[in-house]
């Protein structure tokens, strides 16, 4: 008989051969966060994607990963089961179970009978569906600091709405969590992505209207809740399907009412950041892009009627100041909101328009001006004429495939999507400055290196809030 090979431990040929093709068979089905860290997602492989907030928002952004064959949405996370919102301009059915089977619906075409996981809690979902590599927050503001952090630290990739956080504190923290744990990260300010903010910041670095010394930026929005003028709202029963203790998270408890929600929460200063919360990321984001206006040194607002203590105000005018930037010069900034509007410059046409649709931005240079629609809008000189003479600068800045995209992209290891969280958190302390301002009632000088109000020790209340014992952003 033949003698049997055998390796130098005693195994024979037949059995290393045997035992080899067992091993390899189990490491090709290892998942890939076991393989490649918790952050991997190999290039040719889907994103599983989790929604945390299913409202209006959460349905317009599961709306728009549907266009990426890598993304796939696998769970869903809200404390409502269903919410109707035709009363606002989402229009329709949303919550968890409409957004759940509008999900499924979509991916069944390709994948019979596909499902999508639901829960009330996303703190349940991140422990139970291990598969998750990406999570996309569209909660109301009082949640994002705490949904963001808490997915950052399990290694999740994360897609936050705007505004970033409901108060500064929690921007710093957020921009830190997101550095230590390198994940990929991007707010929900959609125009940033676009091509015309970049040609905004080209213009005005080729010196288009000269040094930019006064911004105004603005919306038309205002309060949700016409009705109640102050205080908190009456107790109402809460509806079936309403986790009303969940949805409150980190803020102390109180009787539910319709006032809060849908939507009209952003009114509240416990879960929204008012007018300026939902559209300074948008319409100032030009400004903060192409000035690098980070740190003011001084911020005042006002509001008509006063600003009472649990509801915020129709509408505030915020005037900050920010000094020299390299070579650029101090610069004098304004936000308006709740139908007011900067002053007509001279020298316009008369078929010149300031912005678009209620809200846009205007630069105001030594050598002329610039206007640019809301969400960062075309970039138009005025008066129009000069517009439609001039050249446009060369492109030196590398243009977006998309804000979804480019948040993908860097899942997979790509390059960090432009309005990261670093960015993203920078944009979004200023606008929150602002609410800290107002509801100081008096002007506010910034040392933004110590994050302290040198002259107004009662900021320190509304730059960090407290939290219900178990919801604390660390």
């Amino acid at each position: 008989m033949k003698k049997q090979e055998t390796s130098n431990t005693g195994v024979s040929r037949r059995q290393f051969i045997s035992r080899t093709a067992t091993a390899v068979a189990a490491f090709s089905v290892v998942p890939r966060h076991v393989l490649g860290g918790p952050r991997f997602v190999a290039p040719s492989e889907k994103i599983n994607i989790a929604i945390i907030g299913c409202g209006g928002q959460g349905r317009t952004n599961v709306r728009s990963l549907f266009n990426f064959p890598d993304a796939q949405i696998i769970a869903v996370a809200d404390p409502i089961e269903s919410e109707n919102l035709d009363a606002f301009y989402f229009k329709g059915n949303a919550g968890r179970l409409p957004v759940k089977a509008e999900i499924e619906k979509h991916y069944s075409e390709k994948t019979p009978n596909f499902k999508v996981a639901d829960y009330e809690d996303f703190r349940v979902m991140l422990e139970k569906e291990k598969s998750i590599d990406a999570i996309l927050c569209a909660t109301p503001d009082h949640l994002h600091a705490y949904v963001c952090v808490t997915a950052m630290r399990q290694g999740k990739h994360v897609y936050c709405e705007k505004p970033l956080t409901h108060n500064v504190w929690e921007a710093r923290q957020v921009a830190r969590v997101a550095k230590e744990t390198g994940v990929a990260t991007q707010l929900g300010n959609q125009g940033h992505s676009g091509d015309f903010i970049r040609q905004t910041c080209e213009m005005i670095w080729d010196g288009a209207i000269g040094d930019v010394r006064e911004v105004h930026a603005w919306t038309n929005a205002s309060r949700w809740n016409k009705q109640i003028l102050s205080g908190q709202p009456s107790a109402e029963p809460v509806p079936k399907g309403v986790n009303w203790d969940l949805w409150l998270g980190p803020r102390e408890t109180r009787p539910y009412s319709s006032a809060y929600s849908p939507v009209s929460w952003r009114d509240f200063w416990d879960f929204g950041t008012a007018p300026i919360g939902d559209f300074f990321c948008h319409n100032f984001d030009p400004a903060c892009w192409a000035l690098d206006l980070r740190e003011p040194l001084s911020v005042e607002a006002s509001a008509a009627g006063g600003v009472d203590s649990y509801i915020a105000p129709p509408g505030g005018l915020y005037t900050y100041h920010f000094g020299p930037r390299g070579k650029m010069p101090a610069v004098k900034f304004m936000w308006y909101e709740g139908g007011l509007m900067p002053e007509r410059p001279e020298g316009l046409e008369e078929d010149d328009q300031l912005g678009a649709n209620g809200n846009g931005i205007l630069f105001i240079g030594d050598k002329g001006m610039i206007t640019c629609g809301g969400w960062a809008g075309r970039p138009t000189l005025l008066p129009g004429s000069k517009d439609e003479a001039y050249k446009r600068p060369a492109k030196t800045l590398p243009r977006s495939k998309g804000h979804h995209r480019d948040w993908l992209d860097a899942c997979k290891g790509g390059k960090p999507a432009s309005a990261n969280f670093e960015y993203g958190a920078a944009l979004t302390e200023v606008g929150l400055l602002g609410l800290v301002a107002l509801r100081l009632g008096k002007k506010m000088y910034w040392d933004a290196k110590a994050m302290k109000a040198t002259n107004a020790p009662a900021a320190d209340h509304f730059l960090k809030e407290t939290y219900r014992p178990g919801w604390e952003v660390a």
